[in-house]
């Protein structure tokens, strides 16, 4: 070989050379210069860990003597956390059979088998004195997270009103679900750099944190006292019934306050996951529309008087039966002496249906027969002023409901005629008593509302939720004669013990057929029973409106059921909140 060619050959490797320490050379420079923070990051990502905080829960309080008291609490628990890629499975493994057996929630075997899993929540709810046996223990690359453990100490207590947390930490049904995002609060993040083994170092000026807010402490409006004694109550009469159902609602007809709210039967929310039958977690009082019949009477009367179509001492001609788009339409009470030339206030007092579908007739303009004038005068009472078939605004889980259209679909005068005795409808008890509220205390609408404000620092701040619609829907002197005549409605109920002197107490019942196969049952085998009245001392405003609601799956219950519930009740209601009786 020349020596020409082996220089050739030098200088072609010593170039190859020069090239590859160049292309080197720039790499670097991109790496250390134009790259820098993008290397800086992914170095990071290996050692830093990100965690969030978990904001403590709000507590929910309920008032007692004035005084607001806990009913729903948090009790710190711990989670025990691992990446599976640093944790040795033999490791975490002595740490569940010494300290977590009980409170497992994963199959390790099945944990360690996936791929690139770098967080696996082995046990939950774990009590403070073993977290403190693991930490204690010295294992390596396990992480002990805090967390908040629903505690609710009043057990069955109002369950249906306040519903549960469930094990994701979300509210479900009743102030839990409805209010979750207020008793949640917002998450924090903690961002700390680690080691090799994923321990968090000291905290230096890189770290970022976001701190949690915690959520707020809610007061409800519930007389604790008030609830309890009025679910005895409610349990003791349905006891003595054949109803397996029953709903109770204690409100402050002058302000929109609720008091009480009981669902029955109830359940635990501390152990809400062995309930068999889901429908007792629903509210039925604000979630659950239904027909409460006569109760309705209330507000056809209301509408007529308050046209001043009408008065108490108004007569008409009942027959016992009215014939309305063919339909035959007839009197629960079908006594001889009820036939013939009554007043209005007899009608009530009888709960004649052909009494309140002359009220509809008035309202259009012709006693003697149903119009478009009278059925969209009706809905406006029941829609627009007393806003039955939509929701109340109340802070809870609410149903809608619905009222037929005036002018649509057929047999449209037959519909209306149903509907001023409480059928071919749809609303809730919350809607029925607040619109109850506005026919007794002066004619004025108030949103009914159960948060009355929020703990802090150990004081109640008082602070409404809702906006008052605080509107004067009827007359004071249309309220005034619904008062008299519903006063009237229980002078065949006075006995000693019930209606008691220097209180005024009056009522209205509704026993409402049920819809089989899309018709009325008319075997009456199966009826719902329902009963709302006001409590007060004498020659003032009501102070509180009780509506009772009883049923039971092919049971026949009547309104006079759900009247003795009542009766019960008021006098409860009258010794318990001590209200003194006002003037003879």
């Amino acid at each position: 070989m020349s020596q020409s060619k082996s220089l050739s050959r030098i200088n072609i490797l010593k170039y190859i050379v020069l090239a590859a320490l160049a292309i080197i050379i720039v790499r670097l420079f991109f790496i250390q210069i134009i790259e820098h923070a993008d290397w800086v990051a992914k170095a990071d990502e290996q050692h830093t860990i990100l965690e969030t905080i978990t904001p403590k829960r709000g507590e929910i309080y309920m008032m007692d003597k004035g005084e607001p008291v806990p009913i729903v609490l948090n009790q710190t628990m711990y989670q025990v956390v691992i990446d599976p890629t640093v944790t040795r499975k033999e490791d975490i493994e002595k740490v569940v059979n010494d300290y977590v057996k009980d409170y497992t929630v994963v199959n390790l075997d099945e944990v360690y088998s996936q791929e690139n899993l770098r967080y696996a929540i082995v046990a939950k709810d774990v009590p403070r004195e073993k977290a403190e046996e693991i930490a204690d223990s010295g294992t390596p690359a396990i992480w002990l997270k805090k967390t908040n453990r629903r505690v609710y100490p009043e057990g069955e207590l109002a369950s249906g009103l306040l519903g549960f947390m469930n094990n994701d930490g979300v509210g479900q049904y009743g102030v839990e679900g409805s209010l979750n995002d207020m008793l949640a609060g917002k998450e924090g993040l903690l961002k700390t750099t680690a080691d090799i083994n994923k321990v968090a170092l000291s905290i230096g000026n890189d770290n970022v944190r976001v701190h949690a807010e915690d959520g707020k402490n809610v007061v409800l409006s519930i007389d604790r006292g008030l609830e309890r004694g009025i679910e005895e109550i409610a349990a003791a009469t349905i006891n003595e019934t054949t109803a397996d159902h029953a709903s109770v609602l204690v409100m402050n007809p002058n302000n929109g306050e609720v008091l009480a709210m009981a669902n029955l039967p109830s359940y635990d929310p501390n152990n809400y996951t062995e309930v068999t039958d889901a429908s007792v977690y629903v509210n039925q009082i604000t979630d659950v529309p239904y027909e409460p019949a006569s109760i309705c009477k209330n507000f056809a009367f209301s509408a007529a008087i308050n046209e001043g179509l009408m008065t108490g001492d108004t007569t008409y001609f009942n027959q016992g039966y009215e014939i309305v788009d063919g339909w035959k339409i007839e009197n629960a009470e079908q006594r001889s002496i009820l036939y013939g030339t009554l007043t209005m206030r007899d009608a009530l007092y009888w709960s004649l249906n052909t009494g309140s579908i002359y009220a509809l007739k008035l309202l259009g303009g012709d006693p003697n027969s149903i119009n478009q004038t009278g059925r969209e005068k009706l809905y406006d009472y029941y829609h627009n002023k007393l806003r039955l078939g939509q929701i109340t605004g109340i802070e809870l889980i609410e149903a809608e409901g619905y009222i037929p259209d005036p002018n649509e679909g057929w047999g449209r005068d037959s519909t209306y005629a149903n509907m001023t005795f409480g059928q071919n409808l749809g609303i809730t008890m919350i809607q029925t008593a607040t619109a109850f509220s506005a026919v007794i205390n002066g004619g004025v609408y108030h949103t009914p509302y159960v948060v009355k404000g929020f703990y802090e620092n150990g004081e109640l701040i008082e602070e409404k939720q809702v906006e008052d619609v605080n509107d004067q829907v009827l007359s004071e002197e249309t309220s005034t004669m619904m008062r008299e005549m519903l006063i009237n409605n229980r002078s065949y109920r006075k006995r000693a013990g019930v209606d008691r002197d220097g209180y005024a107490i009056g009522g209205k019942s509704g026993t409402a057929q049920v819809v089989r196969d899309g018709a009325y049952d008319d075997t009456m085998s199966e009826l719902v029973g329902s009963y709302i009245g006001f409590v007060g001392p004498e020659g003032e405003l009501p102070k509180y409106v009780i509506m009772v609601k009883m049923w039971g799956e092919g049971q026949s219950i009547d309104s006079g059921q759900a009247m003795t519930m009542f009766d019960s009740l008021s006098n409860y209601l009258i010794d318990y909140l001590k209200i003194k009786p006002g003037a003879a």
